[in-house]
């Protein structure tokens, strides 16, 4: 696990491949000038940058952890993209979204996780609920695991529904200190049997330092909300909220205990 700062390349979109109609964030395969091909998510879909906000801290946290990740990657668009998009609805989304969006590198021939034939092990499994429940993530169901298969390793993707806090506009320090009732519907919920090992580890790792360096990466065209004067504090809201709910992470233990109380 490096220790170095997290860094986020950035490349320019080059072509447009085709839409991917799941997911709210509308995405889409890309090429880019790294001649890699990604998946692209738009800061001009429906819930504006806040899901790529929240797929920069979620993706880069778990990738802090030891998950793997998709390399996460700023995608620049051009305000000439769009241009010669024949689909007004696709040159619409392409026009909101000038300037920086945020892309995942696409893992060619990967395929849904399935846990009725794939087995994880219970550390892995406490270890993926234990950061979703830290980040709130409701996106990890048996209907859309948001994991993939690749190469016969499990990959995470799709954290752009975490952290739905921000949407809310609510107490951003009450929401911190809530268990997360959504536990109950995790994919991998029955697995989890090792929570409070997986919680020590974490712990040690999840610093306020090494938080605070994942937070820095955003980029200041994503920190809109009004009810702030400054980016920076933005940026500040989203650390405290998950250095709070990190120094109180028994809070969302005691909830998995207990939906694994309720569906075992």
């Amino acid at each position: 696990m490096s220790n170095n700062q997290p860094h986020l390349r950035t490349v320019n979109v080059t072509r447009y491949i085709a839409p991917l109609r799941e997911g709210g964030s509308l995405p889409a395969i890309a090429e880019a000038d790294d001649d890699f091909l990604y998946v692209l998510k738009f800061k001009g879909a429906g819930q504006g940058p806040k899901a790529l906000i929240a797929e920069l801290i979620g993706g880069e946290i778990a990738r802090l952890l030891g998950f793997k990740v998709p390399e996460l990657v700023f995608a620049n668009l051009d305000e000439a993209f769009g241009r010669t998009e024949p689909d007004e609805e696709i040159q619409d989304l392409l026009k909101a979204s000038e300037g920086l969006n945020l892309a995942l590198h696409y893992l060619s021939g990967a395929i849904t996780f399935d846990p009725t034939v794939t087995t994880i092990d219970s550390k892995l499994a406490s270890q993926i609920v234990w950061l979703d429940c830290l980040l709130t993530n409701m996106d990890r169901t048996a209907r859309n695991t948001n994991m993939l298969m690749w190469h016969k390793e499990l990959w995470l993707i799709d954290h752009g529904a975490s952290l739905y806090f921000h949407h809310s506009g609510l107490n951003w320090k009450e929401q911190a200190l809530k268990p997360f009732s959504l536990v109950k519907d995790h994919v991998l919920l029955n697995y989890a049997s090792e929570l409070e090992e997986v919680d020590k580890a974490f712990k040690l790792i999840l610093t306020d330092e090494k938080i605070h360096s994942i937070i820095s990466l955003l980029p200041d065209e994503w920190l809109t909300e009004r009810s702030f004067e400054t980016a920076e504090e933005q940026r500040e809201m989203y650390f405290q909220f998950l250095s709070l709910r990190v120094a109180n992470s028994e809070i969302f233990i005691n909830e998995i205990n207990h939906a694994r109380e309720t569906v075992i």
